[in-house]
């Protein structure tokens, strides 16, 4: 069986994050997105809290049979062995993407050099969307259609009221 990981923050999940996980799909017997506790990305935490952005991450995959839910804290590294045999996968969007994802992918290797990571590029539709530009537009309460699958719009909408 072919098993793969998806990690992220996902605060909240995008259609972009969805379009990486729905290719995968095609990829690999079984996805376990990986729901990252992060409370200090970036230094000034989550808009979601960890429970609230799994309940997202379920609703937003709920048609897609492979796909598991999983939360997590610590190394992205560690977690994987805990999922058994499970190669990374991590979306692309742009450069800037790339030298970050670069540079963790390296790490991991150097942690575990049986873990593998793939990349799998953006489509066009989504190489601009990043969770912060969402959260940013849903604070000046612009539209969210097509940037978020339905069951994220309300509960962002209502994060900025």
């Amino acid at each position: 069986m072919k098993k793969a990981v998806i990690p992220g923050t996902f605060d909240p999940i995008t259609s972009g994050h969805l379009e990486i996980i729905e290719r995968a799909c095609a990829l690999f017997d079984e996805i376990i997105v990986g729901v990252a506790a992060s409370a200090a990305k970036r230094g000034c935490g989550t808009l979601f809290t960890l429970e609230e952005r799994c309940e997202l991450a379920r609703g937003a995959t709920a048609h897609l049979k492979k796909v598991q839910i999983i939360p997590f804290e610590g190394m992205l590294v560690e977690f994987v062995h805990r999922q058994g045999d499970a190669a990374i996968v991590k979306g692309l969007r742009a450069m800037t993407d790339f030298e970050n994802e670069f540079q963790m992918a390296a790490i991991n290797w150097r942690l575990d050099a049986k873990v593998e990571t793939i990349f799998i590029m953006s489509s066009p539709d989504h190489m601009y969307l990043s969770s912060s530009a969402v959260k940013e537009i849903a604070s000046l309460q612009g539209p969210l259609g097509g940037l978020v699958p339905p069951n994220v719009k309300e509960p962002l909408r209502l994060k900025f009221m």
